[in-house]
């Protein structure tokens, strides 16, 4: 096992789908505004809808919720959800200090357009031993393969437990397999993701 892990965390990323927005509204809020990292979310979802779900969270967060946009900086106490129908990844800026957002018309992976696997293959990248993923409620299983490459990568694994799952989908084989170094309710995810950065 690579022993990469683990300095503090320096994103967080998550991957949810069926009774993601619900989810999201309840945890997100729980995080604080000062947390330190940037957060970016694949939530499956056609295009505008993910617009409109940044705009509600954004109102009930202490961070700043937003739809993200490409060639953006990644900044810190910063939510950057997908853009419905469109691939999103992380890349290097041009002059390699910063990492920013790159979205694409890449084809769907998993049925998924965006795709938790091609987010987390990205952050693998960039952030050896110092992130954290959460997959979340959700049909399908869009986020194993992308975890997998990430735990070999030193990453902490969150995953959403089966009893406050609306579909045990995309949590259930991390959870089986052992990759999730944790797993939780609904009601403890921010806790953990704190605990990660800190």
């Amino acid at each position: 096992k690579p022993s990469l892990r683990r300095g503090k965390s320096e994103i967080i990323t998550i991957g949810i789908s069926t009774g993601g927005p619900n989810a999201l509204t309840q945890m997100l809020p729980m995080l604080p505004g000062n947390i330190g990292v940037p957060i970016v979310i694949v939530q499956h979802m056609p295009p505008v809808f993910t617009k409109s779900l940044a705009a509600s969270l954004n109102a009930k967060c202490a961070l700043t919720v937003k739809e993200a946009q490409d060639r953006e900086d990644l900044k810190a106490n910063t939510v950057y959800i997908a853009p419905g129908g469109k691939q999103m990844k992380l890349v290097a800026s041009a002059d390699g200090l910063n990492r920013q957002i790159k979205i694409t018309n890449d084809p769907p992976e998993n049925s998924c357009r965006p795709s938790a696997d091609y987010l987390f293959r990205s952050v693998g990248d960039y952030y050896v031993g110092r992130s954290t993923a959460v997959i979340m409620t959700g049909m399908g299983s869009d986020g194993t393969k992308g975890l997998e490459i990430l735990k070999q990568k030193g990453a902490m694994i969150i995953a959403q437990n089966e009893d406050t799952c609306v579909v045990f989908g995309m949590p259930k084989k991390p959870i089986e397999s052992g990759m999730a170094d944790v797993i939780a309710p609904l009601n403890k995810i921010a806790d953990e993701i704190v605990k990660s950065v800190r």
